[in-house]
C-alpha cells in the first residue's frame, strides 16, 4: 500500500539531496516537486527543482484547494500539490516530499500513518559551513537561518526517526532502510490475506497428501 515518506531537515541539512539519492535505482517510490514563491536560483528549472508560482498564483491555488500542504518559510512560500503526490499513489508507488516542519504537521494531521524522517546535520558548524559553501545568501541571511534552524530542532520529537547526515552516503543507506522496513510493515500489505490465505491452504494440502507423512526435516 503507497504511503506518504516525509523528509525534513533545518536549510542546508540535505533534504532535497538525500531524497533524490534515495529515488535512484527504485522504482517504488517517486518524488513530489514543490512548488515556491522564491525566486529561481542559477541552474534551477522549473517543474524538476521547484514549482516556480508567483504570489498571486500560489495564493489563487490555496484558495481552490491545490495544496496538500504550505507554509511560508524565510519569506517565501512552500507547499506540496495534491495532483503530484495522487499521480504517484496512482502508480502504486511511494510518495516522497521533502518539506518544512510545519508542512510535515499538516500532512501528519492528514494522514497519520505518513511516516516522518528527520536529517540532523552532525554539528552547528557543519551547518554554517553547508549554507555558507551554497553562496546564495550573505552572512544577515545566513545568520538567520541559523537561527531558525536552532528552533527547528526543537521538533525532532515529532518525527518517527531522526538521520544524521554526516556522511552522505551513510544518510542514504539510513534513510533508504527505513523506507525499505516500513514498506513491509504488515498494515501497509494489503495483498497480505490473499497471500496467507493460499500458504493455508497450501500447507494443509501438504500435510495431508501421503508423500508428506513422517518424511522430510520436521524444521
Amino acid at each position: 500500500m503507497p504511503f506518504l515518506f516525509i523528509l525534513s531537515s533545518p536549510s542546508g541539512g540535505g533534504k532535497s539531496t538525500i531524497a533524490r539519492r534515495v529515488l535512484e535505482g527504485r522504482d517504488d517510490l517517486g518524488y513530489s516537486v514543490s512548488a515556491t514563491t522564491r525566486p529561481r536560483r542559477e541552474g534551477e528549472v522549473d517543474g524538476t527543482h521547484y514549482h516556480f508560482l508567483s504570489e498571486a498564483e500560489f495564493e489563487r491555488r490555496v484558495k481552490r484547494g491545490d495544496f496538500l500542504e504550505h507554509a511560508r518559510y524565510g519569506g517565501y512560500r512552500y507547499g506540496t500539490l495534491v495532483d503530484d503526490v495522487q499521480r504517484i499513489v496512482e502508480e502504486g508507488k511511494h510518495a516522497i516530499l521533502d518539506i518544512e516542519i510545519e508542512g510535515a504537521r499538516q500532512v501528519r494531521r492528514r494522514f497519520p500513518e505518513a511516516v516522518l524522517v528527520f536529517l540532523l546535520p552532525p554539528s552547528g558548524e557543519v551547518l554554517a559551513q553547508r549554507l555558507r559553501g551554497r553562496k546564495t545568501d550573505g552572512e544577515d541571511a545566513v545568520a538567520r537561518r541559523l537561527e531558525r534552524a536552532a528552533g527547528e530542532l526543537g521538533a525532532v520529537p515529532e518525527y518517527d526517526y531522526v538521520v544524521v547526515n554526516d556522511d552522505l552516503v551513510s544518510a542514504v543507506g539510513q534513510v533508504a532502510a527505513i523506507l525499505e522496513a516500513e514498506a513491509h510493515r504488515v498494515s501497509r500489505r494489503d495483498d497480505l490475506g490473499d497471500t496467507i490465505d493460499t500458504l493455508q491452504r497450501e500447507v494443509r494440502a501438504e500435510g495431508a497428501s501421503p508423500a508428506g507423512s513422517g518424511k522430510g526435516d520436521p524444521a
